[in-house]
């Protein structure tokens, strides 16, 4: 029995729904939502670039070198793309009967199909489930699902699918759109397209498969790992079976073909072979990955959308660089574990901050895996000493040839001690000298001279990441918080081989879609004056004494100047006073800046570099100079090693020192005398009118 309390609220519901007509602004909000939705999606369709896919998918991405010429080639979900005529009849004829009977009958859209998908989401809505069990799919959707869309089955998903699709049937003829779908389709095994499906599973060329071998082909668009003939043979046999029946009953073939063709074996031939033209992976990832961060391109769209990038890339540097990666004699020993002794390296332009080569590790490479050279954070040790200590210094007076104090000595109220390698000290040395010998002691005392925050403020200029943590005296021997890669080490040092101006290190110069279009016209960088020509100049003239004299003397290429600085660091913790976690060497011409490191993964007892010389990452590092420098232009420095112009200085100028000497004493006995002076005025001051 109704409630006569529910016979009253429909009374009055009815009244207020007719009178103020519910059912009519019901209608206007349903369709208001509908326009709203399609404006919205017409919209993202028609910005979305459709005129450009069919470029993107017959293209593939290349990379180009600084020369302008390919360097390699980028592809993922691409295969060998051939046009429609060199596709045989018999899999279009398949395709279509399996997977869109009506494709030359519609727009890019089924009305059954939508029926089909809006049953099943509200199913799945009562059901709780927030996805949509797939349904209604065209050749046209399945197209634009795989270049533009992800896979995950949700109503806006599905709502993006059906514009996309009716714009690339206002733009693209029937065969356009089918010969994309069979060149962008998935086969298993990694293989992608028509034309390479034909070589992978039968060993012939798509436009002579046979009846048989295209529904085969046919049958793996619905699974591509569960009906590939290699390694499904019954099931893919089952699955062509299915698809002969279905071309029978559109009439592609007659029922008695389908019935003989049934009945014969699948026979499989693999004569594909993978194209490999990652040629430079490390260097590839790289550029990948900028594209990414800076550019706002994804990895799909790099991989598949037919670019043309425009890098640095040297490959006379590059495939040296790989060589002798390779080479385990250039490497210290492995661990007793067999695991190895890890390097990077990379080349960069000084003088516009291009990167021209870098390799990011020893073993297998995974693509856009770990890359050393752009990704660890490792302590700088001395290299740092000429960005934290010695050019501020030279920038607040001194001269190469300045006299530092080389004593054991303790600093502040934690007593910081620095020490020399080995606990050996000369009382001092002149500046050039300490720096090209890496003496620790005179660097710590002149960073104190100078002040800390010189120091600190100076790192910073150079570009490396420092915190105010690292503002303290152990900034001079490169005690950072945060550490520092390969690829900011060599652009700070890009610095000194390009007048004082660093540029933001980079690989990309321009890119341009599959249709011709610019999109990255000139590379997204900045430089930075980090110090005067002249101050560049004289510390050139120091660190070329590294490499003339000092401890990077073993490291120096055959024939060639070279400057720059060593570095290592200690490996705590691990109860040998001489093993060592780093080993460091940047070294630059006016034409190149190399930054190579070497140490293990994971530095313990049992994986450490031994001793603290510097000269473990020798090897690698002279190779790689005397193969990339015979390519660079050859610039020459425009000066000398400092302890050639020290004693220049002093052989010739003898007479003006007595001089200078003269007027030193003269100057000094003024000194002391005004000195005197001004100390008796204050006594008497003090004593007149003193308390």
């Amino acid at each position: 029995m109704v409630s006569p309390y529910y016979q009253r609220f429909k009374k009055r519901l009815g009244r207020v729904w007719h009178r103020y007509q519910l059912t009519r602004w019901f209608i206007v909000l349903i369709l208001g939502l509908i326009f709203v939705l399609s404006a919205v999606m017409t919209f993202e369709a028609k910005t979305a670039n459709v005129g450009n896919l069919k470029a993107q998918l017959e293209k593939t991405t290349y990379i180009y070198d600084k020369n302008n010429s390919k360097a390699g080639s980028l592809y993922a979900q691409k295969g060998t793309y051939v046009p429609l005529s060199k596709i045989s009849p018999n899999v279009q004829k398949a395709v279509i009967s399996t997977e869109d009977r009506n494709f030359y009958h519609e727009h890019g859209f089924s009305v059954s199909g939508i029926g089909r998908a809006v049953f099943l989401l509200i199913k799945n809505k009562l059901l709780n489930r927030d996805y949509i069990s797939g349904g209604g799919s065209t050749l046209t959707q399945q197209l634009v699902k795989n270049a533009y869309l992800t896979q995950e089955q949700t109503f806006t998903r599905k709502a993006k699918e059906l514009f996309y699709s009716i714009e690339v049937e206002n733009v693209y003829s029937k065969s356009d759109i089918l010969s994309m779908y069979l060149n962008n389709a998935y086969f298993g095994n990694g293989v992608w397209g028509v034309q390479d499906a034909a070589e992978k599973y039968f060993g012939t060329s798509a436009a002579n498969l046979t009846v048989p071998q295209a529904a085969v082909i046919a049958g793996m668009l619905t699974s591509p790992s569960g009906y590939n003939p290699i390694d499904h043979p019954e099931a893919a046999k089952q699955r062509r079976n299915v698809v002969l029946g279905l071309m029978a009953e559109t009439g592609a073939i007659t029922k008695s073909q389908a019935a003989a063709y049934q009945n014969t074996a699948v026979v499989t031939s693999d004569t594909y072979q993978y194209k490999d033209s990652y040629r430079y992976p490390y260097y590839f990832d790289a550029v990948i990955n900028e594209a990414i961060s800076k550019y706002g391109l994804t990895e799909s769209e790099i991989m598949n959308h037919g670019y043309k990038i425009y890098t640095y890339l040297d490959q006379n540097y590059q495939s040296k660089l790989q060589s002798n990666f390779k080479n385990s004699y250039l490497f210290p020993s492995n661990a007793a574990d067999g695991t190895k002794v890890q390097a990077a390296s990379v080349a960069v332009n000084p003088n516009n901050g291009g990167v021209m080569a870098v390799v990011g590790g020893r073993g297998k490479h995974v693509f856009r895996g770990y890359n050393r050279a752009t990704q660890i954070k490792r302590q700088p040790g001395s290299t740092i000493k000429p960005l934290a200590v010695y050019t501020p210094a030279i920038e607040s007076g001194y001269f190469y040839d300045s006299e530092l104090q080389d004593k054991k000595t303790s600093y502040g109220t934690n007593h910081y001690t620095p020490k020399n390698y080995n606990n050996v000290y000369s009382g001092k040395m002149p500046m050039y000298q300490a720096l090209a010998n890496s003496v620790n002691a005179p660097a710590v005392w002149l960073l104190n001279k100078i002040g800390v925050n010189k120091g600190y403020e100076s790192v910073k200029k150079f570009g490396l990441p420092v915190t105010k943590s690292d503002k303290n005296l152990a900034l001079a021997l490169g005690g950072l918080k945060e550490g520092v890669s390969p690829q900011e080490l060599a652009e700070a040092y890009s610095a000194f081989a390009n007048d004082g101006t660093r540029t933001d290190t980079h690989y990309i110069r321009k890119i341009v879609d599959a249709s011709g279009n610019v999109i990255v016209s000139s590379p997204d960088v900045s430089s930075h004056q980090v110090m005067s020509a002249k101050v560049a100049k004289e510390m050139t003239s120091m660190m070329l004494g590294v490499f003339n004299s000092g401890t990077g003397a073993t490291a120096k290429p055959y024939g060639y100047s070279v400057a720059g600085k060593t570095g290592s660091t200690e490996a705590d913790a691990t109860g040998d006073g001489d093993a060592t976690r780093d080993k460091w060497i940047v070294g630059y011409t006016p034409d190149v800046v190399l930054a190579t490191w070497e140490g293990f993964d994971n530095t313990n007892s049992s994986h450490h570099l031994e001793n603290l010389s510097g000269t473990g990452v020798g090897p690698l590092f002279k190779t790689e100079m005397e193969e990339i420098l015979p390519y660079t232009k050859q610039t020459s420095f425009n000066t000398k090693d400092a302890a050639t112009l020290a004693k220049a200085s002093q052989s010739n100028s003898s007479f003006w020192d007595n001089v200078q000497n003269g007027a030193s004493s003269v100057g000094d006995q003024i000194e002391q005398g005004a000195s005197n002076a001004a100390d008796t005025v204050k006594k008497w001051w003090s004593d007149t009118f003193g308390n």
